[in-house]
């Protein structure tokens, strides 16, 4: 038997984000289809994970705007919507999921994303791989005594 793995979702007028966390994913595969349908399996420490779901509205076929990342903790998508539009919820069924959950890190509200940058080709944005400028994540401070003068 396999197992639900938890699923953040964010959106965009013409995307949608997925994390998939699967620690030390094996074997990804995920597919999409045209209408809407979106199947992922995988294996981690001898489990294995999978779930379909049936989004909202339709999307672009798989490999035209289809981007996915697979990393150490998880398994992050960008799905190209068809349409450029704001769904009401991810899955076109109103039942709740405990497994979907919303990725505030990368939500944006309808009126915040002409503030954003739309287009971007980052869609991983996700921190995991951000290197520093050589200071090892340390914060600068000025010093307070020179600037006082002393």
């Amino acid at each position: 038997m396999s197992c639900q793995p938890e699923v953040l979702w964010a959106q965009r007028s013409e995307k949608v984000y997925l994390t998939i966390s699967v620690p030390d994913a094996e074997d990804v595969v995920l597919k999409t289809e045209p209408r809407g349908i979106l199947s992922f399996s995988a294996v981690a420490h001898g489990k294995s994970f999978s779930l379909t779901l049936e989004l909202f509205d339709s999307i672009l076929p798989e490999g035209s705007k289809t981007k996915t990342k697979v990393g150490s903790r998880n398994i992050v998508c960008s799905i190209q919507k068809d349409k450029k539009c704001w769904w009401k919820r991810l899955l076109k069924s109103e039942e709740k999921h405990p497994y979907i959950k919303v990725d505030w890190n990368k939500w944006h509200d309808e009126d915040e994303e002409s503030e954003a940058s739309v287009g971007s080709d980052n869609d991983f944005d996700d921190g995991e791989n951000e290197e520093s400028d050589g200071d090892d994540g340390m914060l600068y401070l000025p010093d307070l005594e020179k600037l006082r003068g002393k």
